[in-house]
């Protein structure tokens, strides 16, 4: 069978020198060596992006690191981001809602996986309501029942350790240490997690051969699922219905978070609408949908066979379901697990040993 060509090209060099002393180097069009285990022609993205307001820096990735593990950013010093994206997860958490955060409370939605971010360019969270990762990381970190954080406190606490002194003088050289700042290295550590040397990933670089099953899965997945997650990335970025439920509560003290894509919107096209997840490290990151009402792949199977519930935002591409019989699901399963990202895990459970 001929393979897809896909093309990556993204050329790793560090520029360590710079003339001025006061400013950092941004790493160039490309993602920092130091975290990405080796490059891949299969996410079909093009270049690495960097938006102008915050080019990476080595400096600045390592500072995110710290924070993004830090869990005396939250309320009570129990909570970091690693408590809801735990790299041996892909970076989510293994469980439907999340009850994990200050408060014990359990949240709305589901946590999402953390990889290939750098290429989202079309909102984040479930309903797309942060527009990039460095105004994302405010919600999570703010949020009464999450890490429940107090700015002004966070502040205080980044100012008072010498380590974070000596970190953000480096990240931002004759910058006081600000939530702005400290939001950008986040977003500078979490732009590293590239997820891109699975299975299928050295098969399409010509590394290895599919088996016959993975081959068939393979087909399947192009005829029944790539419309929505394009190979690649494997998702394509975009907002569907996918037949979840046939109406849509709105609570008042929810502020229209059942309502999926509509809550930012107001398109009514988008009603109970949900960014597509990434079929990549699917097999890491059950339970599935923006509540994790699936636990498993035959219950999200056959919800597209047979349990897809008709409204008038349905995506138009399942109107008539997904019918997959057992010996296809096999075959699709088998697929999937190709999308597995071993090295991926295990490179950022190097980087932080002292995680269970």
């Amino acid at each position: 069978m001929k393979k897809q060509a896909f093309i990556l090209l993204l050329s790793i060099s560090w520029i360590w020198a710079c003339e001025d002393r006061g400013q950092q180097e941004p790493l160039a069009e490309n993602a920092p060596e130091l975290f990405v285990p080796s490059i891949s022609k299969t996410l079909n993205v093009g270049s690495f992006p960097q938006p102008d307001r915050n080019p990476m820096s080595k400096e600045g990735v390592l500072l995110g690191k710290k924070l993004f593990f830090d869990t005396n950013l939250s309320s009570n010093g129990k909570v970091s981001c690693a408590s809801c994206h735990q790299p041996q997860l892909a970076f989510t958490d293994a469980v439907p809602l999340a009850d994990h955060g200050v408060t014990g409370i359990e949240l709305d939605r589901h946590a999402p996986p953390l990889f290939n971010l750098a290429w989202n360019t079309t909102g984040l969270f479930w309903d797309g309501g942060a527009h990039d990762l460095e105004s994302l990381n405010f919600g999570p970190l703010t949020h009464p029942n999450e890490m429940g954080a107090d700015l002004t406190a966070v502040l205080l606490y980044l100012n008072q350790e010498e380590e974070y002194l000596n970190l953000f003088e480096k990240a931002f050289p004759a910058t006081p240490i600000q939530s702005a700042t400290m939001s950008r290295a986040i977003a500078q550590y979490t732009k590293t997690l590239i997820s891109q040397t699975s299975r299928y990933d050295l098969w399409m670089n010509g590394e290895i051969e599919f088996n016959s099953l993975e081959l068939k899965g393979y087909e399947i997945y192009q005829a029944n699922c790539s419309s929505c997650h394009e190979e690649g990335l494997f998702t394509d970025l975009s907002y569907h219905n996918n037949g979840l439920d046939e109406s849509y509560p709105d609570p008042i003290d929810k502020e229209g978070v059942f309502l999926g894509r509509f809550r930012i919107s107001h398109d009514s096209l988008d009603l109970g609408a949900y960014k597509t997840p990434s079929l990549r490290n699917i097999t890491l990151t059950a339970p599935y949908m923006h509540d994790g009402r699936f636990s498993n792949l035959d219950e999200v199977f056959n919800h597209y066979s047979s349990g897809i519930k008709q409204n008038s935002s349905l995506a138009p591409q399942l109107k008539d379901g997904i019918p997959l019989n057992k010996e296809e699901k096999e075959a699709l399963i088998t697929f999937l697990k190709t999308l597995q990202d071993d090295q991926f895990i295990q490179k950022h459970l190097q980087d932080n040993p002292d995680l269970p």
